[in-house]
């Protein structure tokens, strides 16, 4: 998929698709299926490497895994995470984005707003496709105190916000908005000229992202936000099933969303 069928999609008001994938054969279900954007993510400390966070991924580890997705990804965007620490600076991020790229990746994401003004406008100075990550940042998890809902009150969310339309006025492409009040990401995908792809931030964003092995069931003790799609048959109708539920809204639902203060 181009990048540009993004911004198409919102304005036809179709719901974008996003799994997570990290290996071959994963990745190949997945794009089979017609997900629309395949995320090699640092969700893979979590759900590859045993770890209780994404901080000890590295450039290496997402380099690899990068590599191996794309061998086998055709019809979907890919898009693949910088890890903690690679993109400290503007000319570090130039060079590690340009690793993923070269890699297999179409488009980067990173986590943050403000705090990174330099890093995204040096990636759109080298046109090199950015997606933006607003809300909870598990990068930052240490610093938030744990894995807690964003934007609850009106001071944050406000603050989510105002990064949200910065990103927008830098270049990036699209915006993963996780774990905050559905009313919140309602609110920024009406204000925004550029899709948002939610992962607990409610029904009315412009796309949904979970996490392939959460979306098959093999997580044990999942985030509010799942939903396991593999209660019967195969990987296959459980991806065929998570497309069709984000396409017609039907997933997510009040039970997988959370509420302002």
């Amino acid at each position: 998929m181009k990048i540009d069928a993004l911004k198409i999609f919102k304005n036809q008001g179709e719901k974008i698709t996003c799994l997570t994938a990290y290996d071959a054969s994963f990745a190949s279900v997945f794009d089979k299926c017609g997900v629309d954007i395949i995320l090699v993510g640092d969700s893979l400390g979590n759900v590859i490497k045993g770890d209780e966070n994404t901080l000890g991924v590295s450039m290496n580890d997402m380099l690899y895994h990068t590599q191996v997705v794309a061998k086998v990804t055709n019809q979907a965007l890919l898009i693949s995470d910088m890890p903690y620490q690679s993109y400290t600076s503007a000319k570090q991020t130039l060079e590690n984005a340009k690793y993923l790229m070269n890699a297999g990746a179409q488009m980067v994401k990173f986590e943050g707003g403000h705090e990174h003004e330099s890093s995204f406008q040096i990636l759109q100075d080298n046109n090199i496709p950015v997606c933006g990550h607003l809300g909870l940042q598990p990068q930052s998890v240490v610093e938030m105190g744990g894995y807690k809902v964003q934007g609850k009150g009106e001071g944050d969310a406000q603050r989510i916000l105002k990064d949200a339309k910065a990103l927008e006025a830098w270049g990036v492409k699209t915006i993963v908005l996780e774990c905050i009040p559905a009313k919140l990401g309602k609110k920024i995908s009406q204000s925004l000229n550029i899709p948002t792809i939610g992962i607990g931030a409610g029904v009315n964003c412009d796309g949904q992202v979970l996490v392939g092995y959460d979306m098959l069931g093999i997580t044990q003790n999942p985030p509010k936000f799942v939903k396991n799609f593999l209660t019967s048959g195969s990987i296959v109708s459980a991806t065929n099933d998570f497309i069709q539920a984000v396409k017609n809204q039907t997933f997510p639902t009040d039970e997988h969303s959370f509420k302002s203060v």
